[in-house]
């Protein structure tokens, strides 16, 4: 699949180039200059509040900047990854479609879902082969006599 490149809005552009820039080498070198100027220069204002207010401003200013940035970064990252799951789900024989698009469930419906594969765990710790079941109803149903 080919980036479009024309329909990027100049924000996705921006926060593209800020993710590249602050998750690189540069700007790791870059944050530690600005470190040792601001320790060096301590003497010169004699460690006064305004030269200590100065740092304090511009990391919380950067702090809170970077969260939004790295949300907006795990996001993308989260949305990219289960749509790659999806497709794998989708184009397979075997694996569940149920599963497709399972990060909007709720909580609790997560936390079913989790019991179930738990007991299919369970069933698969017994079984010599563990490619048998594919579903909760297959390894009922393989497994009735065992464990029912």
């Amino acid at each position: 699949m080919q980036k479009n490149q024309k329909n990027i809005s100049s924000f996705e552009k921006i926060a593209q180039k800020a993710t590249q820039f602050t998750g690189s080498t540069s700007a790791f070198i870059l944050s530690v200059g600005i470190i040792v100027i601001w320790i060096i220069t301590g003497p010169l204002f004699n460690f006064s509040d305004t030269w200590q207010l100065v740092i304090n401003t511009g990391t919380t200013v950067v702090t809170f900047l970077m969260v939004f940035l790295i949300q907006r970064t795990q996001n993308k990252d989260s949305r990219a990854i289960h749509l790659k799951l999806n497709e794998l789900i989708a184009s397979l024989k075997g694996p569940s479609n149920r599963l497709i698009d399972v990060e909007d469930l709720t909580e609790d419906e997560l936390a079913t879902l989790s019991k179930y594969y738990q007991l299919l765990a369970d069933m698969a710790k017994k079984e010599k082969d563990l490619s048998v079941s594919h579903s909760i109803e297959e390894a009922v149903d393989q497994h009735k006599e065992k464990y029912f």
